[in-house]
């Protein structure tokens, strides 16, 4: 079986679209499947490129943004796409671009099969620039998205039921399916493996968040929550990612401790997935407070060593999916909410450290090698359509 993923940068760093397209890649070669990739070139000139190679394309006016948000576009050649769709015996769409809809289009016109992962949100895109609540703007790219990609797919991959009730609101014609990007869970810590943590910040309680520095992540959330919280002066927050609202952020953090909210200045860093693992072996709380997310495995990478997190419950967001209680949802873009949740754990250890065992191997079910069986009956059943 061969197959053709159309991703419009597949070696981006800091994309966690990018990120899961190269494991499942990864994953289905180790399962035999022959994979190829059509996409933009790798942006490290000594990195491997993809299979089928397009020309970047370059955003006016927003390009500079698209590039902090760790996310690139590509050129619809039609010579190359349809070079690679010939290829293929099944194509698998990871966006719902331009070079998407051109591959579309051709793969139609050359009677072969499609499958499509829902990945990202309208809003997604809008919240860079404070559109996420637009009807105007987030219906009409649902509607093209629907039309021009995920209406020629035979089946649509939803990692999330919150995505799949979503799509049926929108009348999708696909086929629906249910099936978690997946969780890498090799070399996976454990609280007992002490010797490996690292210990960062002052703090007598670790508050880590783990996501980009964007406005949808809403992380400033978790910092205003502090005006709210009373163990304020014994936390040490950490913000682990990257992302273009950095100066913001950090801005934000030198006020509340300038004006004596907080005593310890929060922690901002990109960390390996090795390094946050054993920075969360000191984590007393996790926090995922994005209020656009369609599924957010980068809460269960962390919890899932046992730590009690605390997510953002909302419309667009699954995330809260991971949540084992009612006390470690909040209400999105509430910083009052989340502090009461906050205050709640940290005024109770012994309850949280029995909740903490509870996410032990919680993520088994979100594993990426149950993923991909999923993924290759996928592949399966629109071959045999």
């Amino acid at each position: 079986m061969k197959v053709l993923f159309v991703v419009n940068n597949f070696y981006a760093k800091g994309n966690g679209l990018s990120g899961s397209a190269r494991r499942t890649v990864r994953k289905l070669i180790e399962n035999g499947i022959e994979v190829k990739t059509l996409s933009g070139m790798n942006p490290d000139p000594e990195g491997p490129e993809p299979d089928f190679v397009l020309p970047d394309y370059h955003i006016p006016v927003f390009d500079k943004l698209v590039r902090k948000q760790g996310y690139s576009f590509s050129k619809s050649e039609e010579e190359i796409i349809t070079k690679a769709v010939e290829w293929a015996d099944v194509i698998h769409i990871e966006e719902p671009f331009a070079i998407q809809m051109a591959t579309c289009r051709i793969a139609k016109k050359l009677g072969k099969p499609l499958v499509g992962t829902y990945h990202l949100h309208p809003e997604n895109l809008f919240a860079s620039i404070g559109l996420q609540k637009s009807k105007v703007f987030n219906q009409t790219t649902m509607k093209i998205w629907k039309h021009f990609v995920f209406d020629k797919c035979d089946i649509v991959q939803c990692p999330t039921e919150n995505v799949r009730e979503r799509l049926q609101r929108h009348h999708f014609k696909a086929e629906l399916r249910v099936i978690s990007n997946g969780l890498v869970r090799e070399d996976l810590l454990t609280r007992k493996d002490k010797e490996s943590a690292i210990k960062i910040g002052r703090g007598k309680y670790n508050v880590i968040t783990i996501g980009r520095y964007s406005n949808e992540k809403d992380l400033k959330t978790l910092l205003l929550a502090m005006k709210y919280s009373k163990f304020a002066n014994d936390i040490q927050l950490i913000f682990a990612g990257r992302g273009p609202q950095k100066k913001k952020l950090r801005h934000l953090a030198y006020k509340l401790v300038e004006r004596g909210v907080i005593k310890n200045p929060p922690i901002f860093g990109f960390y390996s997935l090795d390094e946050l693992q054993k920075i969360s072996l000191n984590v007393d709380l996790y926090i995922h407070c994005a209020f656009i997310e369609v599924e957010g495995l980068s809460c269960m990478e962390a919890i899932q060593i046992g730590i009690v997190p605390i997510i953002a419950k909302g419309k667009y967001t699954a995330t809260s999916q991971f949540a084992l209680s009612e006390m470690s949802k909040f209400k999105e873009r509430n910083p009052k909410d989340l502090a009461e949740k906050i205050d709640y754990w940290l005024s109770h250890p012994a309850e949280r450290k029995a909740e903490a065992k509870k996410y032990v191997g919680m993520a088994d079910k979100y594993s990426i090698d149950y993923s991909v069986k999923q993924i290759i009956k996928m592949y399966e059943d629109v071959l045999n359509k």
